[in-house]
């Protein structure tokens, strides 16, 4: 479809606002962790690729592209050479990238030195990934960082792709994060760039900590009620900011974004399923329970499953192990954001009065803070069964060997009894150290008893609100 030229300038002059002398309105001075990485690959990239940042709906990634055309605009970029346009838009998505960087052309002329495109949900432009091929392997004087909302923007074209950009997974925000933008004074904690420095610390180190972190606890409550979305963190009241995260995901991506980018015309199945997923939120896929529950298909909720996780609402988490009996065995399901099953469901602070969610919100919120610290260390997540059902919550298996973590997220002292799946993997593994994650800031430090019944095993408690401070200010700090 044609669309003018002037119609088309029109739109881009008002999304790149710098080309009139203006500064970018309402630019936050907060930034996350991830606007480090991403302007590095802008300003003096390692290799030459284009920079995919990937993560859901609403978790700043229009943000830190303006954060970015911030900087460079300051480091004296000439306003002419760079473009922002997002695909979202019906007339640029209607128009075609070709005509869009013709129309910037001509409302903005080339300036010297180098050009940069910042294009927001890129899964709307035509063969997109033939498209960065070409740009990355002929266009030596553009630099380019796109968004997607979905997973087959990494996955699609991949031969086309190899080599031709860096991919940024971006969760929801840290802790960390969350105290930021919120402004939340606090007083510091100690600096911690690894877990395993804990291991080196005196009793009175522990004490230490423990006290300066008192009124962390009840912040950390309110962040997994809240969650990590940095529109729905600012809001005044939970119940509306439950309300707002809720418009998200249940309108914008279950019934809008499923049938723009993958034709889903069954929308009420797909939503109970994500509906089916927020009950069984950090828990043991069951497909026959799934499938029997809402009437579908196994194939149809499978297709459904993997439809969640490519928009980036769920995360699969596999069984330790390799081969056959992986293949065959379920998977743990857990939901991108701790806030998202109370606020789908609308249950406000209830998750703080009620243990068993409380410890599921918790579980979430750890797996994230865990896979963000270590997603770009290619680290693969799983969880762990070994014998009389005994298991592990979380597994990171890392270049220099596996890392348990097990949550018990619970008012009562945690003791060697109540580890026992943790314990037994140390011992198959031969693994020197494990990490519980626990409730109180009294259940912090070496975790005694032991004895002779795990030689050479040191497991170490730590209370949730500070592992993920610690995991959000080490991402940070990388």
């Amino acid at each position: 479809m044609q669309i003018s030229r002037d119609e088309l300038i029109a739109v881009l002059s008002q999304f790149n606002p710098w080309w009139r002398g203006e500064s970018i309105a309402d630019l936050p001075d907060w930034r996350r962790a991830a606007f480090r990485e991403l302007h590095s690959w802008m300003t003096e990239p390692p290799a030459p690729r284009a920079v995919l940042l990937a993560g859901a709906r609403q978790i700043g990634k229009t943000t830190l592209m303006l954060q970015s055309i911030d900087a460079l605009l300051k480091a004296g970029v000439p306003p002419a050479n760079i473009l922002y346009v997002t695909f979202d838009h019906p007339l640029l998505k209607l128009a075609g990238i070709d005509a869009v960087l013709a129309a910037w052309r001509e409302r903005e002329p080339k300036a010297a030195g180098l050009d940069y495109l910042f294009l927001d949900e890129a899964q709307f432009i035509r063969d997109w990934g033939t498209w960065v091929k070409h740009q990355v392997d002929f266009q030596k004087g553009r630099r380019i960082a796109f968004t997607g909302s979905a997973m087959p923007l990494v996955e699609a074209a991949q031969e086309s792709g190899v080599g031709r950009w860096h991919t940024i997974r971006l969760t929801t925000l840290s802790f960390y994060e969350y105290l930021q933008i919120k402004r939340v004074e606090l007083p510091p904690l100690p600096t911690l760039r690894s877990l395993r420095e804990l291991f080196d610390w005196t009793p009175p180190d522990f004490l230490r900590a423990g006290e300066i972190a008192a009124p962390y606890a009840g912040h950390f409550h309110e962040y997994l009620v809240r969650g990590g979305f940095p529109q729905t963190a600012q809001v005044e009241s939970i119940t509306q900011a439950q309300r707002l995260l809720r418009e998200d995901i249940i309108d914008k991506v279950l019934k809008r974004d499923m049938t723009a980018l993958f034709g889903v015309r069954r929308v009420l199945d797909l939503e109970h399923t994500f509906l089916y997923l927020c009950l069984h939120d950090g828990g043991l896929l069951d497909m026959t329970d799934l499938c029997a529950n809402l009437e579908v298909k196994r194939a149809t909720a499978q297709s459904f499953i993997e439809l969640l996780e490519a928009v980036h609402l769920i995360y699969r988490l596999p069984p330790y192990g390799y081969g056959k009996e992986v293949l065959r065995a379920r998977f743990k399901v857990y939901l991108a954001d701790a806030a998202i099953a109370p606020a789908v469901m609308l249950k406000g602070k209830a998750i703080l009065e009620d243990p068993a969610a409380l410890g599921v919100a918790t579980e979430t919120a750890v797996f994230k803070h865990l896979f963000a610290r270590y997603y770009a260390q290619s680290v693969r997540f799983s969880y762990w069964r070994g014998k009389k059902d005994r298991e592990v919550d979380l597994v990171a298996e890392t270049e220099s060997g596996l890392i348990p973590f097990e949550v018990k997220y619970r008012a009562q002292h945690t003791g060697p009894r109540e580890l026992k799946g943790l314990i037994e993997l140390c011992e198959q593994k031969k693994l020197a150290r494990g990490y519980v994650v626990t409730k109180t800031l009294a259940d912090f430090g070496p975790l005694g008893g032991l004895g002779e019944s795990a030689p050479g095993v040191e497991i170490m408690r730590i209370p949730a609100a500070l592992l993920c401070y610690w995991m959000g200010a080490t991402e940070v700090g990388k």
